[in-house]
């Protein structure tokens, strides 16, 4: 059984009026007191308006809904210990001045690229998956590139920027797609080939280090996973869980399809990028792009499409039942970027919304 470790990223804003607050500092400070394992979990991020928090590598789904619904909750009490709030939305719906952190890199970034990195107060939602060698791990990224976009459509969580409705329903993937190392990528074919790739990109100065190579997935240069980077911080657990089990089976497809000596669907960057700017507008509302046909095909089609392609995954995983529950779930009541949407409709207000989606991050 594959292991699956999920990182998160949140906004620290203030609990009554939703603004975000610049404070990760002081609630980094408030976990270091208490001492513990929690030190390795949470940490700060390119803003002082983010927090972080990182699970263990799990096996089973129910353990790791837990452990990310016990790390939502403890960084809920931190924040709260310096007069804040932590709200799991992948853009602030309110006007907001990004402060960014100290440290060398983050002032490198600040040098080298501007507005980009200023504007880049985004939350996302990566995704670790175990595998046996950086060969599987570069046959998997072949061969799951279509169907990344999928899951950004269904993780959607960031309609409003700057206290306007963006008119996209994850405005953090066209904010995020700023950076030049971001989105989808060419077939490697090989792990020599990726490494050499990666190394040749580092290699021209454009990029710090390995560590900006922010592709939609990517061999984790830390762990040895495959690591998916391309969803939205998702508004309601449940959703981060279901993208995770998507995600792990998405993995074993693609390792099985190597070992039987199946190709990778040849889709180029060009389709690529157009699908993933497509879910990034619609979300699950209206059309997506079929990772398969390469043509528009109604958002639930699509999505069920995703589902049957891992289905022998999820069966053998045990996860079926629990993905087919999310599935209906999620196309019932929406992405985060429906809900606050309909949250803002009923309320008139960005602040009710944020305040409401407090409440809603600890599931």
């Amino acid at each position: 059984m594959r292991s699956v470790g999920v990182e998160e990223e949140l906004l620290l804003v203030d609990a009554l009026t939703g603004e975000p607050q610049a404070l990760s500092t002081a609630v980094l400070a408030a976990v270091s007191r208490e001492g513990g394992d929690e030190g390795e979990v949470f940490e700060a991020e390119l803003h002082r308006q983010m927090l972080e928090f990182a699970t263990r590598p799990q096996t089973s789904m129910g353990d790791l809904a837990e452990e990310i619904r016990r790390w939502r909750a403890e960084a809920a009490r931190h924040a709260e210990d310096v007069g804040a709030a932590v709200v799991a939305l992948a853009t602030s719906p309110l006007p907001v001045s990004p402060v960014i952190g100290s440290g060398e890199r983050y002032r490198w970034l600040e040098e080298q690229f501007g507005l980009t990195t200023q504007e880049q107060l985004t939350c996302g939602c990566h995704v670790h998956v175990s595998v046996d060698s950086d060969d599987e791990g570069v046959a998997v990224l072949d061969r799951i590139r279509p169907w990344l976009s999928v899951l950004l459509a269904m993780s959607a969580n960031s309609p409003f920027w700057q206290g306007k409705d963006s008119g996209y329903s994850s405005y953090r993937s066209r904010v995020w797609g700023r950076w030049p190392s971001s989105g989808p990528v060419e077939i490697f074919g090989s792990a020599d080939r990726y490494h050499q790739q990666v190394n040749d990109m580092v290699g021209t100065g454009a990029l710090r280090d390995k560590g900006m190579i922010y592709f939609d997935a990517r061999l984790s240069h830390n762990y040895p996973t495959v690591e998916v980077r391309v969803a939205d911080v998702c508004l309601d657990p449940g959703t981060t869980v279901l993208v995770a089990t998507l995600v792990r089976a998405l993995v074993e497809t693609a390792a099985r399809q190597w070992r039987a000596g199946e190709p990778p669907a040849r889709h180029g960057v060009g389709l690529l990028r157009l699908a993933a700017w497509r879910a990034g507008r619609s979300g699950l509302e209206g059309e997506l792009i079929h990772p398969v046909t390469m043509r528009p095909a109604p958002a639930e089609a699509v999505v069920r499409a995703l589902f049957d392609h891992v289905r022998d995954a999820l069966e053998d995983s045990g996860d079926v039942v629990p993905a087919q529950e999310g599935l209906a779930a999620l196309l019932k009541t929406g992405n985060g970027a429906r809900v606050q949407r309909e949250l803002l409709s009923r309320s008139g207000g960005l602040r009710d919304v944020v305040t409401e989606c407090v409440s809603r991050t600890r599931g």
